[in-house]
């Protein structure tokens, strides 16, 4: 019996062994499962990490791919279709020597060539030389100072010199398009920068126009310097779609460009009469409101554009007085003189009748007032 007792107990032994060592070879079997399942993991997090970063990098690439072409066509073609049209202007008057640019254009059957005024502006020598060196006198067909527009003409020169562009409306640019601009920066002829619009609807003081603003400008990111003062503003067709005309001094890309809808609106006037007369005129002064001049004046609004002075016998005399807020006209909310600048260019004509939203005395009101035409500056 104790013989049979001393078997039972060294089985019993065997049997807690084999189930301790089962124990540790299931745990063993089971981290193994399991680090195989972390490392499938891990794995498959890397290639989606891969393939999102190969996404990544196609679309990046075909960003640069859009920036590069536009519309399937490359800006080094567009240059070379357009190179050109771009002329450079040169001129002298009684104190000094001037040099800009400018371009080709077809109206009506007719050659000319478009520019600033300010770059013909009291000339009493002027010649245009083309891309391939050929140099032609030309005289001043009509101007605006306005608008800082003029219009060449160029008699001498055979009609293969002449390649002339195409022009379309501005009104339809938003900031954030690319643009290119072609002209002769510092006599550098055909030089191309590019750059994207920044703005639009910005109203710009120049000397040519006087107390006037220029309204509806196209503002630019692309380099513009002295000498491209009459070149080509183009977008990614290459249409024109305005004039480079200004710069801020001392900035760094904001550059000025007179809106195609000006070109468009007054060229038919400069070649036939030599001169735009329709600008309308409201005969005031004014500045932008803002929050600080609401809380100076006691003001109930923070925008629009407060009436400083008025013209005696003017179009506003009788009508308007020192102090009025306009906010609107025919309904369009003015915020600043931008706006009020652009809206009497685009919209507006001589002898048409305006109704203005005026706040006088913290009481809306409206006005009517007859639009008349600007003084020469």
């Amino acid at each position: 019996m104790l013989k049979f007792k001393n078997a039972n107990k060294g089985s019993a032994s065997i049997l807690v062994l084999i189930f301790v060592a089962g124990l540790l070879v299931g745990g063993l079997l089971m981290f193994y499962a399991t680090y195989r399942q972390v490392s499938n993991l891990n794995s498959e997090i890397n290639d989606l990490q891969t393939a999102v970063a190969g996404l990544q990098g196609f679309q990046n690439a075909t960003n640069q791919e859009i920036t590069i072409l536009q519309n399937g066509t490359s800006i080094a073609e567009l240059y070379a279709n357009l190179r050109d049209s771009a002329v450079l202007i040169q001129g002298t008057t009684n104190t000094a020597s001037v040099q800009g640019s400018g371009f080709v254009y077809n109206y009506a059957g007719k050659n000319v060539i478009l520019t600033n005024y300010h770059v013909v502006e009291d000339t009493i020598t002027l010649s245009v030389t083309f891309s391939n060196g050929k140099g032609y006198s030309a005289t001043v067909v009509g101007t605006d100072p306005y608008a800082d527009l003029a219009v060449v003409s160029v008699k001498d020169a055979p009609e293969s010199e002449f390649k002339p562009v195409t022009i379309v409306k501005s009104s339809s640019l938003r900031v954030g398009e690319p643009v290119i601009a072609i002209g002769n920066p510092y006599g550098l002829v055909g030089s191309l920068t590019t750059g994207v619009v920044s703005a639009t609807g910005r109203s710009i003081n120049v000397n040519t126009a006087g107390s006037f603003s220029i309204a509806n400008v196209i503002q630019t990111s692309a380099p513009i310097n002295p000498g491209n003062s009459g070149g080509m503003l183009l977008n990614s067709l290459g249409n024109v779609v305005g004039i480079t005309t200004a710069i801020v001094s001392d900035s760094q890309g904001l550059g000025f460009a007179i809106p195609s809808n000006t070109i468009l609106r007054e060229i038919g006037a400069l070649i036939n009469t030599g001169s735009y007369n329709g600008h309308s005129y409201l005969g005031v002064t004014g500045r932008d409101m803002s929050y600080s001049l609401a809380q100076e004046t006691g003001a109930t609004v923070t925008y629009g554009w407060k009436i400083a002075s008025i013209v005696r016998n003017g179009p506003s005399d009788g009508k308007l007085v020192v102090g009025d807020i306009i906010i609107a006209m025919n309904n369009q909310t003015i915020k600043n003189n931008d706006d009020l600048a652009s809206y009497l260019e685009e919209n507006t004509l001589p002898n048409d009748n305006i109704r203005l939203t005026v706040i006088r005395n913290n009481e809306e009101i409206e006005v009517t007032i007859k639009l008349g035409t600007r003084p020469a500056p």
